[in-house]
């Protein structure tokens, strides 16, 4: 008995501790970048759906924009349509961009939406298109390939086709959500001027939406521990000003690139700070917000 008592008290001495978190974040926003192994794992995704549903009983804002790049493939695997990357990108043609909003918007968003309202939440699942949340015009990019192999050269423009940068966030869409207490879910698809779809990297639409309402927090899950140094060990705290150096040395390389700009980003359009998380770790979104320790690694 006096055991079960002790173990009640250090229960009780966890939520003491997470007080002056809650009332320092309490109507904040925190946008979060959910994808990785945390939306494939079931015990996860629904630890994930709690975590999310306390955020907005205890009076912080949470915001979910979520990837499904593997689900995406699986789709287009069995139609038959072989998915084609230009340096890392997602070629997007008309027939890929029906797949893409289909799986998105049609499927993943529905998913998400539906565990948390199962788990007791009140989520609503968004596109960028509902309401012109997410603008975008066609993303823009060259290759150095050409300019590599011949001196002087001019870079290669790149077709990528459906594929966007987002241009604007309409923020009336999600504040109207907040003050019905809705926790809003975000497919990453854009609408152009033209009224078409885009294609945006997911990471960038939650840094950019992030942005757009000053969020106090932005959190990108993902499948490593955080940021990690030359000896492979994790980055807790990094100042927005030293990534460049670490990209240039190749300390920070592949997928991590875009995600530590799309945090510079955020932080230069008015967030207060942003985090590179790993998903894979239960309640990580509880422990970095809730804890001095925290998990992952803060840009800021």
């Amino acid at each position: 008995m006096a055991k079960t008592v002790q173990d009640q008290i250090e229960k009780a001495k966890v939520l003491i501790n997470a007080l002056p978190y809650m009332q320092k974040f309490r109507d904040k926003t925190i946008v979060i970048k959910y994808g990785g192994h945390a939306m494939v794992d079931d015990h996860l995704k629904r630890q994930f759906a709690l975590d999310v549903i306390l955020l907005k009983q205890i009076g912080i804002n949470p915001i979910i924009v979520h990837g499904g790049g593997p689900q995406i493939n699986r789709l287009l695997e069995r139609l038959d349509i072989k998915p084609s990357y230009v340096e890392g990108m997602r070629v997007t043609d008309g027939e890929t961009m029906d797949v893409v909003e289909m799986v998105l918007v049609g499927k993943v968003n529905k998913q998400i939406v539906g565990l948390i309202n199962h788990c007791g939440g009140k989520a609503v699942g968004l596109s960028g298109r509902d309401g012109d949340l997410v603008c975008a015009e066609k993303l823009k990019v060259s290759s150095t390939r050409i300019r590599e192999a011949v001196k002087d050269s001019p870079p290669e423009l790149i077709d990528l086709g459906r594929v966007g940068r987002v241009t604007r966030v309409n923020t009336a869409v999600l504040e109207s959500l907040y003050l019905k207490d809705f926790i809003p879910v975000i497919a990453p698809v854009g609408v152009g001027e033209d009224g078409q779809a885009f294609n945006i990297n997911a990471d960038l639409v939650a840094g950019a939406i992030a942005g757009a309402l000053s969020a106090e927090k932005l959190m990108l899950l993902t499948d490593v521990e955080g940021v990690k140094d030359k000896n492979g060990e994790l980055i807790t705290f990094l100042p927005h000003q030293e990534l460049e150096s670490l990209v240039a040395d190749g300390t920070v390389a592949g997928g991590m690139i875009p995600k530590v700009r799309c945090c510079v980003d955020a932080l230069q359009s008015g967030v207060a700070k942003t985090y590179i998380l790993d998903g894979r770790v239960e309640h990580s979104i509880l422990l970095e917000i809730f804890t001095k320790e925290g998990v992952g690694t803060e840009i800021y």
